[in-house]
């Protein structure tokens, strides 16, 4: 018994076995019209595949525009073997810090504004690895009420206790203080 047959339990359909041994001798046309009948039908499973497939996909799909001038970070979770970036395995950066969109090469690749330092890969990127970067100015804090000594330390200063709580662990009790 062939492994086929063992496995799903039916003969293999190839083309050389479409129809039963001793069944019946298919000659000429009918061999050709009968082949031509599988083929269709196998494209027509095919199809009925790949459409349901892609109308998966496209749930998923959107289309994502820059503009020049915009600012994107750079996604580098694919180049861990090619460039390391100062960091390895699990606490290596999944995006590195925003750049400047130069032009549009083509319509999903965007040419960027490098630093020297990446000067050993090509500055053109597909769409797939850029995220749109979006400066928040609430996370901005101002240099100038933080007093920064020279040796670049500085004082934080508690606005207030929120919150305060006790921790109990078996032998031990640990207070919390929520600090604004």
């Amino acid at each position: 018994m062939a492994h086929y047959e063992v496995l799903y339990g039916r003969k293999c359909h190839t083309s050389l076995y479409w129809t039963e041994l001793g069944e019946r001798r298919v000659l000429g046309l009918e061999l050709i019209s009968e082949a031509k009948d599988k083929v269709r039908l196998i494209r027509y499973r095919l199809k009925a595949v790949s459409d349901k497939q892609k109308s998966y996909a496209d749930l998923k799909r959107r289309d994502i525009e820059y503009s020049m001038g915009d600012f994107v970070f750079l996604k580098v979770s694919l180049w861990k073997k090619v460039l390391r970036l100062g960091r390895k395995g699990k606490l290596s950066p999944k995006f590195i810090r925003s750049y400047q969109i130069m032009k549009l090469v083509g319509l999903v690749a965007y040419q960027l504004e490098l630093p020297l330092e990446l000067d050993c890969i090509d500055d053109v990127f597909h769409v797939s690895m850029l995220r749109r970067y979006q400066s928040d100015p609430s996370q901005v804090v101002s240099v100038k009420e933080i007093e920064v000594r020279s040796d670049l330390t500085f004082e934080e200063e508690s606005v207030q206790i929120l919150d305060h709580d006790i921790e109990v662990l078996r032998e031990m009790s640990i207070s919390l203080v929520k600090v604004l």
